[in-house]
């Protein structure tokens, strides 16, 4: 499957950043689609439109956790995923100078209300981008540490 295209459908379509990441992946979490875009939902926007973490980040980093997380206390696990949110958060940033949506976008509004989605948005935002990268940095991630 090609994840990134996915997700770039999956944006353009309508879905914030964060679902569109999270959905793209529902062939590799075992969620649905729908099950992946509620559980991320609030996470668009930089975390509900509060321009924080980019949405397209936290989705890359919902299904990592999906995929290689814990689900019990145990040091070792926990710091296993957190050298792999850091990793990927990295290359990330190496890519867009930033992991955070109010750097990338240059402090955009932050009021809840979505922005209307016309071709002049998806023209001035990298959002689309943005999304293509967070999915193509899983897939390499994934094939570099396949799934025990």
């Amino acid at each position: 499957m090609d994840h990134k295209m996915l997700a770039a459908e999956l944006f353009t379509g309508g879905l914030n950043c964060a679902q569109a990441v999270a959905a793209a992946f529902s062939d590799v979490t075992g969620f649905s689609r729908e099950q992946s875009a509620k559980m991320i939902s609030a996470f668009g926007g930089g975390m509900g439109r509060m321009r924080e973490v980019c949405g397209a980040v936290s989705g890359m980093f919902f299904v990592l956790g999906t995929l290689y997380g814990y689900d019990h206390p145990d040091q070792q696990a926990q710091m296993a995923l957190y050298a792999k949110v850091q990793a990927l958060a990295e290359k990330f940033r190496q890519e867009t100078g930033s992991i955070v949506c109010r750097e990338i976008l240059k402090n955009p509004p932050t009021d809840p209300k979505p922005t209307p989605r016309t071709s002049e948005f998806y023209a001035k935002r990298p959002c689309t981008y943005l999304v293509i990268l967070a999915a193509s940095l899983l897939d390499e991630f994934i094939a570099e540490n396949p799934i025990a």
